[in-house]
């Protein structure tokens, strides 16, 4: 068993067409714009909530092989690695400047497929959850 694991799996559905570019060393990679979505039904309410994140996705070798291919509204799998960095910008507000640090996250892809898209109507995200299936 290992002490420490970085591994992520996303399910959802690319945001645009996947883009290609290439390093000053001549190293081809993707970058996909992945939409994944989560809901819960509020308790007051009795309304569904559905909240949609987006995740971008980089890969190399293999898995950009297979992700330069991948158009809007694929539904895909990605697997990997959550990496994140942190950068400063300086912001100019009126006579003041202020350094702000930013933290950008993203997923190293290391396993890319694309999966068979839900059926139309179909929204597994919004069936009933009942206390004995929450973890």
């Amino acid at each position: 068993m290992a002490l420490y694991e970085n591994k992520i799996t996303l399910k959802g559905f690319i945001g645009k067409d996947a883009e290609s570019f290439a390093t000053r060393n001549q190293t081809t990679f993707v970058t996909l714009s992945l939409a994944t979505k989560s809901g819960y039904k509020d308790k007051k309410t009795k309304e569904w909530i559905n909240k949609t994140e987006w995740h971008r996705i980089v890969a190399f070798g293999k898995p950009a092989d297979y992700a330069k291919n991948l158009k809007k509204g694929d539904y895909v799998e990605i697997e990997g690695e959550l990496h994140s960095t942190e950068y400063e910008k300086e912001i100019v507000q009126g006579k003041n400047k202020v350094k702000v640090t930013f933290r950008d996250k993203e997923v190293r892809a290391s396993i890319v497929k694309k999966l068979a898209a839900p059926k139309a109507g179909e929204n597994l995200d919004s069936e009933t959850i009942t206390e004995d299936d929450a973890a």
